[in-house]
């Protein structure tokens, strides 16, 4: 193998300034981050599944589903990008925000309940247990391609550190 490639079909390319253990740094750095939002989104999905019968919140009102919007972590400007590559750090995500959902609540039809309204009508959370539990289950699975990724990657650093033995 040479620094310049695997092969003409795959090149590979790199500086050679640029210290190998810190390519790997960068990419656990991405895989870490990728852990941290999915580990998030699935604490806003237990969150939300927690007060899907929750009708009063300190805002007055049932409680409303809450989204987790992600976004990449961009390389707009050269100094960002210069300040990155000095960190070791390549890419990856962030959470950009926590979003409430603005969809309407289930009016559901219960006059003993205490926040019943006067036609009988309790305005009850516009959480959906079903897509809440696959959004869950999603958030899990991307967390632990994520750790795969990051054990691969601890993996052939041990195994580069092997040949130089």
């Amino acid at each position: 193998l040479s620094r310049t490639g695997l092969s003409k079909r795959y090149p590979v390319y790199w500086d050679e300034e640029d210290d190998d253990a810190m390519a790997f740094l960068s990419s656990m750095d991405i895989c870490a981050s990728g852990m941290t939002a999915q580990r998030l989104r699935l604490d806003i999905a237990a969150e939300n599944i927690t007060n899907r019968d929750t009708t009063r919140t300190e805002g007055g009102g049932p409680y409303r589903k809450k989204s987790v919007v992600f976004r990449e972590i961009p390389s707009t400007s050269f100094q960002e990008v210069l300040g990155r590559a000095a960190n070791g750090r390549k890419g990856g995500v962030e959470v950009e925000a926590i979003v409430l959902d603005q969809s309407p609540m289930d009016l559901v039809y219960n006059p003993d309940h205490p926040d019943a309204r006067p036609d009988g009508y309790v305005e009850m959370p516009n959480v959906d247990l079903l897509a809440e539990t696959i959004d869950a289950m999603s958030a899990s699975r991307s967390y632990e391609a994520n750790l795969t990724a990051l054990n691969t990657i601890k993996q052939m650093a041990s195994k580069a550190l092997e040949i130089g033995r």
